[in-house]
C-alpha cells in the first residue's frame, strides 16, 4: 500500500460471527477522486464505511486513511461521513449545528458558516433545523460534513430527499470539493443520478469486490454490446431489416447489436443502406447494464 492514497483497503475482512460480511476486499481511493461503492442491500458498503470510520475491527488485512489507522485522531480528522439519513437536534438552528461540530473539529465557527451557503441554505441558518424540510437537513449535513476540508468523504446514499435540482447542486458541491483536493467514496443505489459524476465504479456483491475501474473498463472487459437502432425510412424498413437482420420494432425500426470493437465496421453497413435510414440512435452500455452483469457474478466469476 501507498500512502499517496488516501484510502487504502487490502484484503480486509470483517465477520460478525460465523457471518463474514466483507471478505478480503482491496481498494484505494486518491487525492480528488470520486469512487462509487455499489452493492445490493447487504453487500458490506456499510460495514466498509464503519470499518474505515474506526467503528469495527477487521478479522483480517489492512486498512489506512493517509497512511493512519481508522479510529485515530489523526483519522478522525481526516474522514467525514454523511449518512443517508442525518438527524440534528430540532431546537437549534442551522447556524447552531454548524458552530457546534466546528468547534469538536477545532475548526473557527466563523470559518464553517460560510458553508451554509456553499450548500444553498444560508436564508435558513437562523431557522430551527426542526422547521427544515428533509432535503434541508440533507443539505446541512453536508455543510457539517465538509467542515475543515476533510481529506476523505464518506457518503452513504447522500442525495436521499432531495429533488433534481437539488440534486445537482449537490453533486456541484462535490465536484468542487474533489477539484480541491478531497476524496470522495459514495454509495448509491441512483445509478443514472451518478453515472457522469464519478471516476471509479467498485461494485461489491456478498461481501467480495467483483470489479473495480471506470465505466468505460469495466463495460470492455465484460463484453457487454452496443445497441442500434435504426429508423428506416417510410415503407423501407423491410429492406432494412432484410439487409441487416435484427429485431423489428413498431413497425419502422430496427434494432440490432454490435461489440464495441465492431462499432465502426456496423456504422459503415449502415451507410451503404444510403436513403433506406432516416435516422440512427446508438446506445453504449451504461451504469446499470455494467452494474447488472458484475453483480450477478458467484465467487467463482461464473453467471448466476
Amino acid at each position: 500500500m501507498t500512502d499517496a492514497n488516501i484510502l487504502s483497503v487490502e484484503e480486509l475482512t470483517v465477520r460478525f460471527g460465523a457471518v463474514t460480511a466483507v471478505d478480503g476486499v482491496s481498494l484505494t481511493v486518491a487525492p480528488g477522486e470520486r469512487v462509487a461503492l455499489l452493492g445490493h442491500n447487504g453487500a458490506g458498503k456499510s460495514t466498509l464505511f464503519k470499518t474505515v470510520l474506526g467503528f469495527l475491527k477487521p478479522a483480517a488485512g489492512r486498512l489506512s486513511i493517509g497512511g493512519v489507522i481508522p479510529g485515530s485522531d489523526a483519522a478522525r480528522r481526516a474522514v467525514s461521513y454523511l449518512p443517508e439519513q442525518v438527524a440534528f437536534p430540532k431546537a437549534l438552528t442551522g447556524a447552531e449545528i454548524l458552530t457546534h461540530f466546528a468547534r469538536l473539529k477545532g475548526v473557527s465557527p466563523k470559518a464553517a458558516l460560510p458553508l451554509l451557503e456553499v450548500v444553498g441554505i444560508a436564508d435558513a441558518a437562523r431557522r430551527a433545523v426542526g422547521t427544515y424540510s428533509k432535503g434541508m437537513r440533507q443539505r446541512l449535513g453536508l455543510a457539517q460534513a465538509l467542515i475543515g476540508a476533510p481529506r476523505l468523504l464518506l457518503l452513504d446514499e447522500p442525495t436521499s430527499g432531495l429533488d433534481p435540482v437539488s440534486r445537482r447542486e449537490f453533486y456541484d458541491v462535490l465536484e468542487a470539493s474533489s477539484r480541491a483536493g478531497t476524496a470522495v467514496l459514495l454509495s448509491s443505489h441512483s445509478l443514472s443520478e451518478i453515472e457522469n459524476r464519478i471516476d471509479r465504479i467498485a461494485i461489491l456483491a456478498k461481501g467480495k469486490l467483483r470489479a473495480e475501474g471506470a465505466l468505460s473498463d469495466l463495460s470492455r472487459r465484460a463484453g457487454l454490446p452496443i445497441r442500434i437502432r435504426i429508423e428506416a425510412a417510410e415503407g423501407r424498413v423491410e429492406a432494412v431489416h432484410a439487409y441487416l437482420g435484427g429485431e423489428r420494432v413498431n413497425g419502422r425500426s430496427v434494432v440490432v447489436t454490435c461489440r464495441a470493437e465492431d462499432k465502426v465496421a456496423a456504422l459503415a453497413r449502415l451507410a451503404e443502406l444510403g436513403s433506406d435510414v432516416a435516422d440512427i440512435d446508438i446506445a453504449l452500455p451504461d451504469l446499470d447494464d455494467v452494474y447488472r452483469h458484475y453483480s450477478g457474478l458467484t465467487v467463482e466469476g461464473a453467471t448466476q
